[in-house]
C-alpha cells in the first residue's frame, strides 16, 4: 500500500498559468502542490520558450499585486502605442498610452524569461511542494476531497484540484468533459524579426485576407511576429530562405518599420477555438488553456488565463478552512465565466470579420477603423478592452484582483 499525502490545493500543470496561481497564493495558509510533467525550461515544456507574450496593462497590475512585476519588468518591453490597419483598405486606428494616461498599454516578454522568474519565485515559496516530473494517471472525486494517482504510483489527495495543464488537459480528459471546438483553418507562424527602423515601443496589428499579422516590440529593436496564414501555407514559410521569408512578410506588412532585415527561428501552431464544457466540477476547476484556447488575433489568450488566476486566488485566499467548498467555486464561476464568454465571443467575431476578402466587409472594416480613430469614447473603450480593464470588479476576498 502506498501512503497518501494530503494537500489543501493541488495545481496540475506548472506552466505560466499554474505557476502564477501558486505565486498568487504564497501568503495563504494553504498547503499547495504543483504537479508538472517536465523539468523547468526543458525543450518539451512548450510553455517556456522564446516566443513573445503580450501582457495587457491589467496583467501587469496583477503581477504587481503578486510582488513579481519588479523581476518581470527587467525582461519586458513596454508597448507605448498600437497601430491597427487593414491591408488593401483605408482606415487606421491608433491607440496611445499617453491618451489613456497609463505608463504603457501593455508589455512584451518572452515566455522563457517569464518562466525563469516564476520558477525562481516558486523555489522561495514555503507553502508549496513541486512534484516534477510527474503526470496524473487517475482521479477520484469524493464529498470532501479528490484523490490522485501519479505516474510514479504516488497517491495524493486535496480539497481542491486546479487543472492548468494546457489545451490537451489530462484532467479534462479524465473527467470526460466535452468542449466546444472550432478549427479556423489557419496556422500562426511565429518568429523574432529585426526591422530597419526603431520600433519605439509601437505594436502593429495588420489585418489581411488570410488573417492578422502582429508585430510586438521587444528588446534589442526586435519584434515578436505572429503571422496568420491559411493552414497548409505555413510549410512554404517555414522552409524558404531567410531572404524569401522577409520579402513575403514585407509584401504583406508594408514598410511602416522600414525594410525587414533579419528573422530568427521560425515555428508554427494551428489555430483553434476550444472552450471546455462545465469547467467547474465538484472540487475541480479548469483554468487557462485547459478551459479555453483562443485565436491570437486580439492577444488575449494568456491575459484571460491570468485573470482566471486572479479571480480564483481572490476567492481562495481568505477561505482556508475548505478551499474546495462548492460555494466558493460558485462565486468564482459567477464572476470569471462571464469574462471568459465575453472574450471568446469578441475574439471569434474579430476572426470572422477581419480574416476574409469580402469586398463589402473590407470597406466596412476601413470605415469602422476610421470612426474609432476619430471618436474618443470609442477609442477609449477599445483601449480599455485591449488593456483588460473593462470588466467588473469582484466583491470577493482580498486577493490579487485588479
Amino acid at each position: 500500500m502506498n501512503s497518501q499525502t494530503n494537500f489543501d490545493l493541488i495545481i496540475v500543470g506548472g506552466g505560466m498559468v499554474g505557476a502564477s496561481l501558486a505565486c498568487a497564493l504564497k501568503n495563504a495558509s494553504l498547503k499547495i502542490a504543483i504537479i508538472e510533467a517536465y523539468e523547468p525550461h526543458s525543450q518539451q515544456q512548450a510553455s517556456y520558450d522564446d516566443r513573445g507574450i503580450a501582457l495587457a496593462y491589467g496583467s501587469q497590475r496583477i503581477f504587481e499585486s503578486m510582488g513579481l512585476w519588479e523581476q518581470l519588468a527587467i525582461h519586458s518591453t513596454a508597448i507605448s502605442d498600437i497601430h491597427v490597419s487593414d491591408r488593401g483598405h483605408f482606415g487606421i486606428t491608433r491607440l496611445s498610452a499617453q491618451d489613456e494616461n497609463v505608463p504603457a498599454l501593455g508589455q512584451v516578454i518572452t515566455a522563457r524569461s517569464m518562466g525563469q522568474v516564476l520558477t525562481q519565485a516558486l523555489t522561495q515559496q514555503g507553502n508549496l511542494e513541486v512534484i516534477c516530473p510527474a503526470n496524473v494517471v487517475s482521479l477520484t472525486q469524493h464529498d470532501d476531497d479528490v484523490d490522485l494517482i501519479l505516474s510514479d504510483d504516488r497517491h495524493l489527495s486535496a480539497k481542491l484540484i486546479v487543472a492548468a495543464d494546457g489545451a490537451h488537459s489530462t484532467v479534462r480528459q479524465l473527467l470526460k468533459l466535452g468542449a466546444l471546438e472550432h478549427d479556423y483553418g489557419q496556422t500562426a507562424v511565429t518568429a523574432n524579426i529585426t526591422p530597419e527602423r526603431a520600433h519605439q515601443g509601437e505594436a502593429f496589428e495588420r489585418f489581411t485576407d488570410t488573417g492578422p499579422i502582429a508585430l510586438l516590440p521587444m528588446s534589442g529593436n526586435r519584434c515578436s511576429l505572429v503571422w496568420t496564414v491559411k493552414s497548409g501555407d505555413e510549410m512554404a514559410l517555414l522552409q524558404c530562405s531567410e531572404s524569401d521569408f522577409l520579402e513575403r512578410l514585407q509584401d504583406r506588412f508594408g514598410y511602416r518599420l522600414g525594410k525587414l532585415k533579419q528573422v530568427g527561428q521560425r515555428n508554427s501552431y494551428p489555430l483553434k477555438l476550444m472552450q471546455a464544457d462545465q469547467p467547474i466540477q465538484h472540487r475541480i476547476v479548469l483554468i487557462g488553456n485547459a478551459a479555453h484556447s483562443l485565436h491570437p488575433i486580439a492577444g488575449q489568450g494568456f491575459n484571460l488565463g491570468l485573470r482566471d488566476v486572479s479571480a480564483l486566488a481572490d476567492v481562495l485566499i481568505d477561505n482556508i478552512d475548505d478551499c474546495g467548498d462548492p460555494r466558493l467555486l460558485h462565486d468564482y464561476a459567477q464572476w470569471q465565466l462571464q469574462d471568459q464568454d465575453t472574450v471568446i465571443d469578441n475574439t471569434n467575431t474579430l476572426v470572422n470579420v477581419f480574416s476574409n476578402n469580402n469586398p463589402l466587409l473590407g470597406h466596412l472594416r476601413g470605415a469602422a477603423l476610421t470612426l474609432i480613430d476619430v471618436l474618443p469614447p470609442a477609442k477609449h473603450a477599445l483601449a480599455q478592452r485591449s488593456m483588460g480593464l473593462n470588466r467588473k470588479q469582484p466583491r470577493l476576498g482580498r486577493g490579487v484582483s485588479l
